[in-house]
């Protein structure tokens, strides 16, 4: 049978999962009459709740006597340590590119790795229905992409087609409203090459997707490079430097149909599969015939510019919600995740009862978190900080991002105000659709962490910033945090309303009345720069004396301001922590005594 390998590449939110599902609808993978979730494709609780996708998936169709593997890439940069690795998978790529936003700083960052590894791509302009659609500027963007990230002359000779995925139709005419998705199978088929390995050499295969079966153990998945390899064959598994790591048989193999996996007696090479038999394998580790003794190069991966503490829960309330709360359990999870996802890097702190996690940004981090919050797990999560590097001189570096934003003009003043506070240089600025303004930034990530809530609330909710990681380049000094102080509570109870009622002329609460609430915990934000011990928990004295008048006073509280996951991480100071379980997330300082925090503070300062 004939076989094409592609990655589909796409800025969040351009429409590619909805794009896969019509390929499958109109290539007939589901039955019409087979009830299909809207973005198949996203199956992972947290990409449907954030309609963003995070795990790479590879799917695969047949059209006209073509097997086609598709492999699905996250858009977000974050997770930019599964993208590098799928690329080697495939012979070619579609970009996909919304037709009013044009060519996005994520897009940038998976398309650079595309063209570097010799692909050509077919550029898929989406939809092209948007009444803000502006198609030929689009198509102008993305050649000068391409030319930015040094294409070659075949790359830049690219075909386009015109679509809309929720639609269903794609097309070489600009101007055309409807149809199929006919036009985009044969321009796979016919611009496509079909992968050019050699059948006859023996079996090996580089891995570059893991993940576990409770039936079948570690399950790896990618391209066969070279050979044939047939159920039960005994194989072994070779390191970057060519040792062996374990030797063992292919006791399953599995080819993908539709979103299913489905057992086969035997792959060749060219073809995408799931292999199981293996216990210790890993990502970018070469699978192979035992005859086989030199690795397949695995693509290096951007090293991790983040990290946070992951330490065990040990406030007051410690294990009332979770039921995973040990350090042996957070350790047994984290070094799961790391060895699924390269682009993490888990150690261990001397106590043992903290671990460090460092990884590509926020919100890769912030997913890890969710997830393990949602396992039943308790964890203390510290400040993000950044990973400083060094140059040839000795001298310190740190990561900085492209910073992108889209904003109405009146709020580009206090946009760029804000960023030059953060030591952010502006690089381009430029009108962009619907009457907003496009400002580019070179900006230190460390002046970023915590910006994206006051970014919101700065440009009323209409703003959009995307950011990538750009170079490590020199560390810019001091850069200012958060302003305003906590209030802080001074002892164990449950907030009283009569309590909080005075405490609001002194800032913002994050909690209600009947709360639960500890010593050391942060219950509030002052309005001024320090920090205030206050007492929530005071009761109204009952006496059998009347309030003159007749009345008692009413407390009309103002609802407490309820954090995020993300926004408590940004918020937090270096000597605060967040508290996640299963059912809150409170905020709290890291040493609750408040003989402690001084100490703390005077050993800092000194």
């Amino acid at each position: 049978m004939n076989l094409r390998n592609i990655a589909i590449i796409a800025h969040v939110d351009h429409g590619k999962t909805t794009l896969v599902d019509q390929l499958f609808r109109q290539s007939g993978t589901f039955r019409d009459n087979q009830r299909v979730e809207e973005r198949a494709m996203d199956s992972n609780d947290l990409e449907k709740e954030r309609g963003i996708t995070i795990l790479a998936k590879p799917t695969s169709i047949e059209w006209e006597g073509t097997r086609i593997n598709i492999v699905d890439t996250p858009g977000h940069a974050d997770f930019g340590g599964e993208v590098e690795r799928i690329l080697s998978m495939v012979d070619g790529v579609i970009l996909l590119v919304d037709a009013a936003e044009g060519a996005m700083p994520q897009t940038k960052f998976v398309t650079g790795k595309a063209l570097a590894l010799g692909l050509r791509p077919i550029v898929v302009v989406n939809k092209v229905d948007r009444s803000d659609a502006r198609i030929q500027e689009v198509l102008d963007e993305v050649f000068d992409l391409f030319v930015a990230l040094e294409a070659n002359d075949e790359q830049l000779d690219f075909p386009v087609l015109y679509a809309s995925g929720r639609n269903g139709y794609a097309s070489e005419d600009m101007d055309r409203r409807e149809g199929t998705l006919t036009p985009l199978f044969q321009k796979i088929v016919d611009h496509v090459p079909p992968p050019s390995l050699d059948q006859d050499a023996p079996f090996s295969f580089l891995v570059t997707l893991l993940d576990r079966d409770n039936f079948l153990g570690r399950i790896l998945t990618g391209r066969v490079q070279s050979g044939v390899v047939k159920v039960n064959q005994p194989i072994h598994a070779l390191d970057n430097q060519g040792n062996v790591i374990e030797t063992g048989r292919a006791s399953k193999l599995m080819s993908f149909r539709g979103l299913e996996r489905v057992p086969v007696e035997e792959a060749r090479a060219g073809d995408i599969i799931s292999l199981a038999g293996l216990t210790v394998a890993t990502v970018a580790n070469t699978i192979a015939d035992t005859s086989v003794s030199v690795p397949i190069q695995a693509q290096p991966i951007d090293p991790p510019t983040l990290s946070m503490r992951f330490a065990v829960n040990d406030s007051p309330m410690a294990g009332r919600e979770g039921s995973k709360v040990t350090s042996r359990m957070i350790r047994d999870r984290l070094m799961r995740e790391a060895e699924t996802n390269v682009a993490i890097k888990v150690t261990e702190s001397a106590d043992r009862d903290s671990f460090e996690v460092a990884g590509r940004g926020e919100l890769q981090l912030g997913v890890l978190i969710e997830t393990m919050r949602r396992e039943g797990f308790e964890l203390g999560i510290s400040r993000p900080r950044v990973l400083f590097g060094e140059d040839e001189d000795g001298k310190k570096t740190e990561p900085y991002e492209t910073v992108i934003i889209d904003v109405d003009e009146e709020h580009s003043g206090t946009v760029v105000e804000k960023m030059n506070l953060r030591k952010a240089e502006m690089t381009d600025m430029r009108p962009s659709t619907g009457g907003k303004t496009r400002i580019t930034f070179s900006a230190p990530s460390r002046g970023m962490i915590g910006y994206h809530g006051e970014f919101l609330s700065d440009t009323r909710g209409t703003g959009i910033m995307n950011r990538l990681f750009e170079k490590y380049g020199p560390h810019k000094g001091a850069i200012e945090g958060r302003k305003n102080g906590v209030l802080i509570s001074n002892g164990a109870g449950e907030a009283q309303g009569y309590a909080l009622g005075p405490l609001e002329d002194r800032g913002i609460l994050f909690v209600g009345h009947g709360e639960a609430l500890y010593e050391g915990m942060i219950i509030g934000e002052n309005a001024k720069t320090d920090d205030l011990e206050v007492n929530p928990m005071k009761a109204k004295q009952l006496t059998n004396f009347r309030a003159s008048g007749g009345k008692d006073d009413a407390i009309r509280l103002t609802p407490p301001k309820k954090m995020t996951l993300e926004q408590a991480i940004a918020y937090i100071d270096d000597d605060e922590m967040v508290e996640v379980t299963p059912k809150s997330i409170r905020l709290r300082k890291r040493h609750l005594d408040p003989h402690e925090r001084k100490r703390a503070s005077r050993a800092k300062a000194a």
